[in-house]
């Protein structure tokens, strides 16, 4: 059983917002290495991404959540029901929006969400580095007047712009807890995961259209060499809905998927500290994303949120 510790802050925050907000640069820049893949665009979160962040006196773990929007198929379903359903577990709900969009429809329909939550929420204004500062009263006016905040934080999550007051603020709404991960620790996630967003990350900063949102990265093998300890292969499944996309995904002679293995490799490197030898494969598994069979079988689980 975790002990509680005298004065140790602890406790659950929910990052929440519509996609392409920066939740996940926000989530990044506090952790201080990238636990959550990023891309300019929406809906690239998919599973929740825990961040622990642990301090002499304080551990706030941190849930990037997708960002909601409204479902075109089973995996918007689950990307939504993942969003929602972290709402009752946490102790502090950051709702996250763009300084640089009008309120618009999206941020109407989590208000409604939010509507008789108890927990406290806080309202987070990101991409204040991309406005000019006389537009931030406006946005906060426009806000205010549809629901009652514990707090208003203005921020740029991408230069680190009042992050540490953030912060420090949410310290204050945490209650008296346990340390419930090591202090080295910064993610729940185990490498396989990580490693799959990396690799799928690259793919969308490489392509264009409906590949990003179609496709999945599966994660078959990862094993020490046993000749080189130094050395980690990495075998993994890029999977697409048609024959169309593996085309563009492995590009002319190969050369996109060779791109997207040579900066995919980069990045695992950094997080496994070890060389690496990173094998792809492209695989079609006609409309996946509305086949609950496959979804649990790349890793979207529903009985787990």
């Amino acid at each position: 059983m975790l002990e509680t510790r005298s004065g140790y802050k602890s406790g659950f925050i929910s990052i929440i917002g519509r996609p392409n907000v920066g939740k996940s640069t926000f989530l990044n820049r506090v952790i201080g290495q990238k636990i959550a893949i990023m891309s300019d665009k929406p809906q690239t979160t998919r599973n929740k991404v825990q961040g622990v962040l642990t301090s002499t006196d304080s551990q706030m773990i941190f849930i990037d959540t997708p960002g909601i929007h409204k479902p075109k198929h089973k995996l918007g379903d689950f990307m939504l029901k993942v969003a929602k359903n972290t709402l009752r577990e946490v102790d502090v709900i950051l709702f996250m929006v763009n300084a640089e969009q009008k309120l618009g429809k999206g941020d109407e329909f989590i208000l409604e969400m939010l509507a008789g939550n108890s927990t406290p929420v806080f309202l987070v204004i990101n991409k204040i580095d991309q406005i000019h500062p006389d537009e931030l009263l406006g946005i906060i006016e426009s806000y205010k007047e549809r629901y009652e905040f514990a707090e208003i934080i203005p921020i740029s999550a991408l230069q680190g712009n009042n992050v540490e007051n953030l912060l420090d603020t949410l310290s204050k709404y945490l209650p008296d807890g346990p340390q419930y991960y090591p202090a080295d620790q910064v993610t729940d996630h185990p490498e396989r995961f990580i490693i799959s967003e990396l690799i799928r990350e690259k793919v969308l900063h490489l392509t264009r259209e409906e590949i990003p949102h179609s496709i999945a990265v599966v994660i078959d093998k990862i094993r020490r060499d046993e000749e080189n300890n130094d050395k980690i292969h990495v075998s993994a499944t890029i999977m697409v809905e048609r024959d169309s996309q593996k085309g563009i995904v492995i590009g002319k002679r190969g050369a996109l998927l060779k791109e997207v293995g040579t900066r995919a490799r980069k990045d695992i490197e950094m997080l496994l500290g070890s060389k690496v030898y990173l094998e792809l494969w492209v695989k079609v598994q006609k409309d996946w994303r509305n086949k609950s069979t496959h979804l649990r079988d790349f890793g979207f689980r529903d009985d787990e949120y």
